[in-house]
């Protein structure tokens, strides 16, 4: 049958952001960061089914890129994730928990927060779901440039997995070699390197503006107020 499917193009790659509807739904967990809900979903030609899923606040990313030496760098951060039982590479990335607080707001924070550095210059990069079957976290990655330290007196004091970050300078093309080579896993850092070489290889055309719509997050922002 997927032999015989249509040919389509750019003009038909376009997601659809329009939930069905929920009959019912209850918390079934509340966490401390997030909460396990589940819904009764009238799928129409599919019927109703039962749904877990879990909701979370989203999150943003932050590819921060400057020049050493000429040679186009990114900023990762080596840190312990205890959910997944190791240290793994990243981009610096933080929770979207401050009520009514802009993504580029979020991520001008994180970036602060966890690396001491403050950019001024931002554009969204992309957008990503971490699982859209069950984890439909949002998390947006910023290329962020124009970057300067935080002041002495300014930085923020990292405390628990924060504390032992490791930051590191990479080349770029060494940074997007090593996650096709598979040394680096987290999702938010894969979306956003691999990302970041199709853009630099477009001039950087492709580049949206840190208040670029995101259909996705409305979305999930729409839906928080519990039904039932």
């Amino acid at each position: 049958m997927s032999l015989e499917a249509p040919l389509g193009g750019l003009t038909d790659l376009i997601e659809e952001w329009t939930s069905e509807p929920v009959l019912a739904s209850e918390t079934v967990f509340s966490g401390l960061i997030f909460d396990v809900r589940r819904d009764r979903v009238d799928l129409g030609e599919g019927g109703v089914v039962t749904r877990d899923y879990i909701e979370h606040p989203g999150a943003v990313a932050v590819l921060a890129l400057r020049d050493v030496e000429q040679v186009p760098c990114v900023l990762l951060i080596r840190q312990y994730r205890h959910a997944s039982g190791g240290y793994v590479w990243e981009l610096p990335a933080g929770l979207l928990d401050v009520a009514e607080e802009p993504s580029r707001d979020a991520a001008a924070r994180e970036l602060a927060e966890e690396v001491d550095l403050v950019a001024d210059e931002w554009h969204v990069l992309a957008d990503d779901i971490t699982s859209p079957g069950a984890f439909p976290e949002t998390v947006r990655v910023f290329l962020a440039r124009g970057l300067t330290a935080v002041p002495d007196a300014e930085t923020h004091q990292r405390t628990a997995e924060e504390l032992t970050i490791r930051p590191l300078w990479v080349p770029l093309d060494d940074a997007v070699e090593a996650a096709l080579l598979g040394r680096i896993s987290n999702s938010a850092t894969l979306v956003g390197l691999l990302s970041a070489e199709a853009a630099r290889t477009r001039g950087w055309s492709t580049l949206r503006p840190p208040d670029a719509p995101w259909p996705a997050r409305e979305l999930q922002a729409s839906r928080r107020p519990s039904v039932g």
